[in-house]
């Protein structure tokens, strides 16, 4: 397709303005972009008189569509509806059409390709239309010539943010003219069309608009019939909403769940947990539960493939059975507290894709696509995306579900606190009323008699304060068990009974029967009163003319008898004074028991103190000698295992390594004789030149005493390895005797030197030492060295541990930091470790050096450790062991040690 100009061509000109006119009228006319773009497709075809014009859209992945095609009298095939991969414009052509906004112009015949820049390099000026001709890509000539295309032009299609002055264009498309023959392209046809795509950048720009307002209007409409359904009262429809909710994200299914009743409300498709899961509801297992907890106020979770999310891996099982993929989790909160959770559930889906031809990825940059022919591309099993429309959605419904659950919440609380609130008023007004005289007087009774816990003080207190409310001579309590009176309260001139004796013939045992079982007996005249001849004498010889008899009753137990005397005359008891007399006993039964109680009380754990004192110190010793046996048990196999281990291994490299100096030599000796051969022998045979070829004689020569200068110092490291084992477990050195214990540490660190290295998962661990000038020490050599190896393993288990805070450690080298110095008076030994590690809680600080107790995961730590080093430290060498320590600030263990015991150390 070649460029000319015919600036005579009236017709021409006035068919350019008749299309941009009409171009301009369907813009404004009609805001589909498919009407728009269907019809620019045909006026441009017509205006170029070309066999085909179409507009090619770019998608997200760079791959594009024919949206929009017109042909003529089927000249060329139809592209429209078929989609082209990515490498079929490549990304430096999009790039070109982007930056530069250039036209492309093809002449197919001539092997030509002319190229239209909007506006200067150098100036950044718009320019008069110039085209500049180069040879075009044969690969090109090909794909066209397979399309049976002769003369092409493409011009690019550019779309702007309208609501974004500041946002730069980008390519959204490409509008191409085809001729299946040579043509000629004039200046002010490439002009109109430039002003064509134009107009179409502005159609696209509408249309956006509208959509985006169309989307805008429908989501408020259904937030909209979702709240009315929400918030109407007093039936709040929440089945209704959700309804409406998983129609608005085109869901198949869904769920609400209300955490407080452990209501569910369902619609559509829903996952069913298996057998092998405990929980019937989802929302209710376990792991459920704790992933909820993470959310925090406001988030909204979603997937596309639930199936590729690690925290669902166990309760996907539950969507096996549906076609459900796509989830969206919607935690609901009110005032940070978890009320419940929404979930949308959206299913697989199945998509056919028609491709402009079916290429091989493989010959892709080698060839041209030769065949145009429809193939059709099935994928199965796709997974719906979630848009940031649908995020929108998901956040405003979240308020709207928030306050609606708290509110019928809220409504159902008062509607069941209003149902039984007239029944429970008119229960606790009659309730009050009956009551209420004999409260007021049994108020101020009970409140003495419960104010002392010691049994004497609490009866006499009943008798003191019981006479006067029933204005009595005289009130007692006889004790059942020693079957005569403990304690009274007289009121006139009237003798005391205080210790006095009831016979035993005047009382017989139906009578206790009888007040086992609650009996209350009145006497208003003690002489005309139905008793037996020796009751009566034994109430006159008391000077009583009428009695009032109460049971204190402690379980099933008849405990005694609170009995009110008048002796000035009879008396009638009224049935108000019975039940208050009555009350009272029950009063005083609760407080007797309150006193026997605490009295019991106190001596069980006078009691119990002196078991636990006891116990403890069993205990103690106890764990001393459990700690003693599993230590000596461990030193013991330690000191074995290293011994033999030692044993073994030191003997075979002995041998190696005195054999190695031996080989070096012979191999020197044998490379010197090679060496003079070849001086003597420049030429030797070819069988020999072919060996020598085949196995690199030379890169031999030069590798095989690196090889024997590295396997003796690999047998030096193993030799060096063996002597810290010996000197770590100090076999031969049982007894108490003076060591260097700078050389303790450093065997203890040579045989941790594989947990200090670093690997993928955490870094090296830095050993920093600050020795000073200390003379040897007498000590239990290995024992120290127990006591270093412990602290070396907690601090490298801390490093460990506090590395899996990735964010908290970036900056932070895991390090451990060795001290030692001789105290100002020289007569102890100062030894400081401390890592840069976690640190300890305090509760954990003051528990460190008990036996048996351990912060490590089961199986990781058995909690002596530590317990044994303190003891070694303390009891067997006199010294002391502290531990400093702060969360976040690193741990120390502080030993001291005298230079020489002032006394023989306790082995």
């Amino acid at each position: 397709m070649t460029f000319t100009d015919k600036p005579n061509e009236s017709q021409q000109s006035l068919y350019q303005e008749g299309l941009l006119h009409r171009m301009t009228k369907q813009i404004r006319r009609s805001l589909d972009l498919q009407e728009i773009l269907t019809t620019t497709v045909s006026e441009v075809r017509l205006f170029l008189g070309a066999d085909r014009v179409k507009v090619y859209r770019f998608d997200a992945d760079g791959s594009g569509e024919v949206i929009a095609e017109s042909i003529h009298e089927q000249r060329l095939p139809s592209l429209l509806g078929l989609r082209f991969p990515v490498h079929d414009i490549p990304e430096a052509a999009r790039d070109m059409f982007l930056l530069a906004g250039q036209r492309v112009i093809v002449d197919v015949a001539n092997r030509k390709t002319g190229l239209s820049p909007l506006q200067s390099k150098e100036t950044g000026k718009r320019l008069q239309t110039n085209i500049y001709y180069r040879q075009v890509d044969p690969c090109h000539i090909q794909y066209l010539q397979a399309m049976g295309v002769q003369s092409s032009l493409v011009v690019p299609i550019l779309h702007s943010d309208l609501q974004e002055q500041s946002a730069k264009p980008k390519l959204w498309g490409l509008l191409v003219s085809h001729h299946s023959e040579p043509r000629k392209i004039l200046k002010r046809e490439l002009k109109v069309l430039q002003q064509v795509a134009d107009q179409v950048a502005i159609a696209i720009a509408q249309s956006n608009l509208l959509t985006e307002a169309h989307a805008k209007q429908e989501r408020e409409a259904t937030i909209n019939r979702i709240t009315t359904l929400l918030h109407k009262l007093p039936t709040i429809q929440l089945q209704g909403a959700l309804e409406e909710v998983i129609t608005a994200f085109n869901g198949v299914g869904g769920r609400l769940y209300i955490q407080e009743s452990r209501e569910l409300y369902t619609w559509g498709d829903q996952p069913t947990l298996p057998y092998e899961l405990d929980n019937s509801i989802i929302e209710q297992h376990p792991l459920w539960q704790n992933w909820m907890a993470e959310f925090q106020q406001g988030n909204i979770w979603t997937t596309p493939d639930l199936y590729k999310e690690p925290r669902l891996r166990v309760l996907a099982l539950a969507f096996r059975s549906t076609e459900i993929r796509g989830l969206m989790v919607i935690p609901l909160h009110y005032r940070e507290k978890f009320i419940g959770v929404l979930s949308i559930f959206r299913a697989e889906f199945e998509t056919e894709i028609l491709w402009a031809g079916q290429c091989e990825q493989n010959r892709r940059q080698l060839l041209p696509k030769l065949s145009f022919e429809v193939w059709r591309e099935q994928k199965k099993g796709q997974a719906p995306e979630w848009k940031p429309e649908d995020m929108l959605l998901a956040q405003a419904l979240y308020d709207h579900f928030s306050m609606a659950i708290q509110q019928q919440q809220m409504y159902k609380h008062v509607q069941a606190l209003n149902a039984n609130l007239e029944v429970r008023v008119q229960e606790q007004t009659a309730e009050l009323e009956k009551s209420l005289l004999l409260t007021k007087l049994l108020k101020q009774v009970t409140e003495q008699i419960r104010r002392t816990l010691d049994l004497q003080t609490t009866l006499q207190t009943i008798v003191r304060e019981v006479r006067p409310l029933l204005n009595s001579d005289r009130v007692l309590i006889l004790q059942l068990k020693s079957k005569s009176v403990i304690v009274e309260e007289i009121n006139g001139n009237w003798q005391s009974v205080l210790g006095v004796n009831a016979p035993p013939e005047c009382f017989p045992n139906e009578y206790a029967r009888l007040y086992c079982q609650g009996r209350v007996r009145a006497i208003n005249n003690v002489s005309t009163a139905s008793l037996s001849d020796c009751h009566r004498e034994f109430l006159q010889s008391l000077q009583v003319q009428a009695n009032l008899i109460v049971p204190i009753n402690i379980g099933i137990e008849l405990w005694g008898l609170i009995i009110a005397h008048e002796c000035e005359a009879p008396r009638n008891w009224q049935d108000a004074e019975i039940d208050l007399l009555q009350q009272l006993g029950d009063q005083a039964a609760i407080a007797i028991q309150q006193a026997q109680l605490y009295e019991q009380t106190s001596d069980a754990e006078i009691e119990a103190r002196n078991q636990a004192a006891q116990l403890e110190h069993t205990l103690h010793q106890l764990q001393e000698t459990q700690t003693r046996l599993i230590h000596t048990e461990k030193m013991s196999g330690l000191g074995q295992l290293v011994a033999g281990i030692a044993h073994e291994i030191n003997n075979p490299v002995n041998f190696i390594y005195g054999n190695l100096c031996h080989a070096s030599d012979y191999t020197e000796q044998l490379l010197e004789i090679l060496r003079l051969y070849q001086l003597h022998y420049p030429h030797p045979h070819s069988e020999i030149q072919a060996a020598i070829k085949a196995i690199d004689f030379e890169f031999l020569v030069e590798d095989f005493p690196k090889i024997m200068t590295s396997m003796q110092v690999g047998t030096e490291r193993i030799r060096s390895i063996v002597l810290s084992l010996r000197n770590f477990s100090r076999l031969d050195e049982a007894e108490n005797k003076r060591a260097d214990l700078h050389e303790g540490i450093n065997n203890t660190l040579l045989i941790l030197q594989h947990r200090l290295k670093g690997n993928a998962e955490f870094p090296r661990i830095e050993v920093i030492k600050d020795y000073g000038n200390i003379p040897h020490v007498e000590c239990y050599a290995g024992q120290m060295n127990q006591v270093f190896m412990n602290i070396f393993s907690n601090a490298i288990d801390a490093l460990v541990m506090g590395t899996d805070d990735k964010e908290k450690n970036l900056c932070r080298i895991p390090t451990i930091r060795i001290s030692t110095k001789v105290s100002a008076d020289n007569s102890r030994l100062l030894i400081r470790i401390s890592d840069n590690g976690p640190g300890m809680t305090e509760e954990v600080k003051k528990r460190v050096f008990d036996p048996f107790y351990t912060t490590k995961p089961v199986g990781k730590g058995t909690g002596l450790g530590l317990a044994i080093s303190y003891q070694i430290i303390v009891e067997k060498h006199g010294g002391i062991m502290e531990c400093i320590s702060e969360p976040g600030k690193g741990t120390e263990f502080w030993i001291e040690i005298p230079i020489k015991p002032p006394a023989k150390i306790n082995g």
